[in-house]
């Protein structure tokens, strides 16, 4: 709830399509704006749930990212696996914490445990960033494009 209060009230202050601006001023390449958002969140999924992270961000990010021509399907996967990341990584990683506490082993354990799974996640992550028909063949062939 506080989450769309904070979504509701940054659009009331025009905060997104100031932020949006200023991302899009500072490039005008749909790779680096895209390196950029994966950085931000990445660092944003760490802190915060990704649903709240979502009703923060998407008004911010998504306007730019239609500017620029980038595919939404392929932001849209971005935008969720760069979350998912951030949720199972340390030093706050929201997700490992309710693991370890329902498995009912200690936090380090399931960090240790978790850590070598970050390694494919980023590959697929940059390749998805980096190479777009990877994750649009599918869509683009169902819907006759």
């Amino acid at each position: 709830m506080t989450a769309a209060l904070m979504a509701y009230c940054l659009s009331l202050s025009q905060i997104p399509q100031t932020a949006g601006s200023f991302l899009t001023g500072l490039t005008k390449d749909p790779l680096t704006y895209l390196l950029i958002v994966n950085v931000i969140l990445l660092v944003v999924g760490c802190f915060m749930e990704a649903i709240a992270a979502m009703l923060i961000l998407v008004p911010i990010l998504v306007p730019p990212t239609m500017a620029l021509g980038i595919d939404p399907v392929q932001f849209g996967l971005i935008f969720v696996l760069n979350l998912m990341i951030g949720t199972i990584t340390p030093p706050v990683g929201v997700v490992l914490y309710v693991t370890a506490k329902a498995a009912g082993i200690s936090f380090e354990r399931v960090t240790k445990a978790t850590l070598p799974f970050l390694i494919p996640l980023i590959v697929v992550l940059i390749a998805i960033t980096l190479w777009p028909p990877l994750m649009t063949w599918l869509p683009n062939l169902l819907m006759g494009r």
